[in-house]
């Protein structure tokens, strides 16, 4: 009608008008409610849930579903229709207080509650809760309750409760049941419900245990668990809750091994995902030398407060007798110069070594060092990379030590230098528990004199014979001794850890522990880095616990890693450029800084401390890392800021 038209009040507008009156004040349409009328309650309850409709003079005012809270669902039949009616009172609460209302059950014990003995905590409960209405309790049979009967039921819990998302490709998928062989014969022997056992048909839809049936036709169950495993609202979970949440609407023989081989081999989340079984790689002692001083491990003790101009200290220990030197050393050094320190400290002691075990560590990877050794006849042997527990007899000593310095020069730190000759005196004629004697002994073959006042005529001289005779025995005994402790601390390790061993040719993603202050550079947001990289090819196996990977060429790590670090990958996809994170590798390229970028002030050890953010030659800025600025001086004497 339009604006010039008037209205024509014609016999069908009054039936039109009516209908509508009519159709407003009628079921389904919910009624206004009246506070001059009566009102009524009618409730029910089912195994699963409660339902209820207000209704005045037969016409719904509101209805009531709830689902029954685990605590409720093994109540008595009386006790969960009494709380159906309970919780329609207070569900309904503004409409009821202060008016007369009945309430309707079809339990007939119920009709009587007001004159029953109360006898248990629930009932007194539910009497407390209705004082203050005023009401009365009738009974209706089941059959004339039918509306709150319906509600309460489980099926119109699980549709009205749970808003489900309907994916729009089930009817592709009930087309693609129509296509498959298999499943379009079981369609066809649907007219005899006992042909084929769990299956159902459903408004022209296959059901398998009541849920949608996916064929294994045309990937398309591949898709439904991508859909529930790799979208937004999967999360990539695993295989259980990803299994949980399919079920609810999807169903085929064997889904939950389906389910778990798709997560297993899920590539993203074998990169990011945590291994919640024990650390692999049982425990692989190194040999025990035969003579003293033949082997040695090294390692250095940095970040000290300068004592002296000192700054470090190189740690040397015997791998037979753990003798130890504590040698201090001046930043900046060479490795012309710790080649120098060695020659007059350790060579001059005991002679040249066969083998040296130590950590990456640039100067120890330079081809100085290597060189020098070399031409000796020393064999050097260094740790996997990020795996420093390799070397872990000199990691061990390095800690007591610290500990030593703290506890003696604690209030002075600045003279930590002349406490370390003390340290070492203390160290090597300390009992130690794997060679059940001190170190001094098991070098020397006596036990060390006591730094006490000499008192006349207490020494005596033994035999050189049997001094040696004495000694040999000795070495044999600490051989046994290690033997046993490395025994012991193998059982200690392997409680801890699996043993797990690949093949050459194998694929393996390769878990990187960054030392963040050097060698990996520092994320922002490592939080949400990848927990695992590759996956890379095996091409070699190194001893027992150790793999050479292929690595891109543009890496700059070490490509021998210890099996803790490794994890074998699931299904047959392989990335076509398998990639690394940003890595400065330390046991590669000594990096000198170019300049300063920010300056900030921090505070370490309740003092304030200035930090730079330091380009480094040959980077980019993205790799710029925070260093103290006395540090970055110590080591670059001939940085200008």
């Amino acid at each position: 009608m339009l604006k010039k038209d008037s209205f024509q009040w014609s016999p069908e507008a009054v039936t039109a008008f009516e209908s509508l009156k009519q159709a407003l004040t009628s079921t389904p349409v919910l009624a206004i409610p009246d506070f001059s009328k009566e009102f009524v309650i009618e409730c029910d309850a089912s195994d699963w849930g409660i339902g209820a409709v207000l209704s005045q003079e037969g016409h719904p005012v509101a209805y009531m579903i709830k689902a029954l809270a685990q605590r409720h669902l093994a109540l008595s039949v009386y006790d969960k229709e009494m709380l159906a009616a309970v919780s329609a009172v207070q569900h309904w609460r503004p409409y009821l207080l202060g008016h007369h209302f009945k309430i309707y059950t079809d339990h007939k014990t119920i009709e009587h509650f007001l004159g029953q003995r109360i006898t248990t905590p629930a009932q007194q409960k539910w009497l407390l809760k209705l004082m203050g209405y005023d009401y009365s309790i009738l009974y209706k049979a089941g059959k004339n309750n039918a509306a709150p009967d319906a509600l309460s039921r489980e099926g119109m819990l699980a549709t009205l409760g749970v808003s489900t998302p309907v994916h729009t490709y089930v009817e592709e998928i009930q087309k693609a049941c129509k296509a498959d062989p298999t499943t379009s014969e079981i369609i066809q022997l649907q007219s005899d419900l006992n042909s084929c056992k769990h299956y159902t048909m459903l408004n022209s839809q296959l059901l398998y245990k009541g849920k949608v049936f996916v064929p294994n036709s045309g990937g398309w169950r591949q898709r439904v668990m991508a859909e529930f495993h790799d979208g937004l609202s999967g999360g990539h979970a695993g295989s259980s809750r990803t299994y949980e949440r399919l079920k609810k609407n999807f169903a085929w023989s064997g889904i939950q091994k389906d389910v778990k081989r798709f997560v297993a081999a899920c590539e993203v989340c074998q990169r990011n995902h945590y291994e919640t079984r024990l650390p692999p790689g049982l425990l692989q002692p190194l040999a025990i030398p035969d003579k003293a001083w033949s082997v040695l491990s090294m390692d250095f003790i940095e970040g000290l407060p300068k004592s002296d101009g000192n700054s470090v200290i190189w740690v040397v220990i015997d791998k037979l007798t753990k003798f130890a030197h504590f040698i201090p050393l001046k930043h900046p050094f060479t490795v012309a110069t710790l080649a120098q320190v060695f020659v007059q400290e350790v060579f001059r002691l005991h002679g040249m070594p066969e083998a040296i075990i130590s950590d990456r560590d640039p100067i120890f990877l330079s081809l100085f060092w290597e060189a020098f050794f070399n031409l000796q006849g020393t064999k050097l042997r260094k740790s996997s990379a990020y795996h420093p527990q390799t070397d872990g007899q000199t990691e061990n000593l390095n800690r007591t030590l610290e500990q030593y310095l703290r506890c003696v020069a604690g209030d002075k730190p600045h003279t930590w230098v002349q406490a370390l000759p003390w340290a070492e005196w203390w160290y090597n004629t300390a009992h130690h528990a794997s060679l059940k004697m001190t170190p001094f002994k098991a070098l020397y073959g006596y036990d060390p004199p006591m730094v006490t006042p000499y008192i006349s005529g207490s020494t005596s001289v033994a035999e050189v014979d049997a001094q040696l005779k004495e000694r040999d025995e000795m070495l044999a005994t600490i051989k046994r001794n290690l033997l046993q402790a490395q025994s012991r601390m193998k059982g200690y390790y392997d409680k801890k850890h699996t043993e797990r061993e690949f093949q050459v040719g194998d694929w393996v993603y390769l878990k990187l522990q960054p030392y963040r202050q050097q060698s990996v550079n520092g994320n922002a947001f490592h939080k949400l880095a990848a927990k695992y990289y590759g996956p890379f090819q095996i091409i070699a196996r190194i001893g027992t616990v150790a793999y050479k990977l292929q690595l891109p060429d543009s890496a700059k790590i070490h490509n021998v890693f210890h099996v803790s670090l490794l994890k074998k990958k699931v299904g047959t996809s392989v990335l076509v450029e398998p990639h690394l994170p940003n890595v400065k590798d330390i046991s590669i390229v000594r990096w000198t800084p170019e300049k300063v970028l920010q300056t900030r002030m921090v505070k370490r050890k309740g003092e304030a401390a200035t930090q730079w953010l330091i380009h480094w030659l040959g980077t980019s800025p993205d790799e710029a890392t925070w260093e103290f600025a006395h540090e970055i001086l110590q080591r670059y004497p001939n940085f200008q800021f």
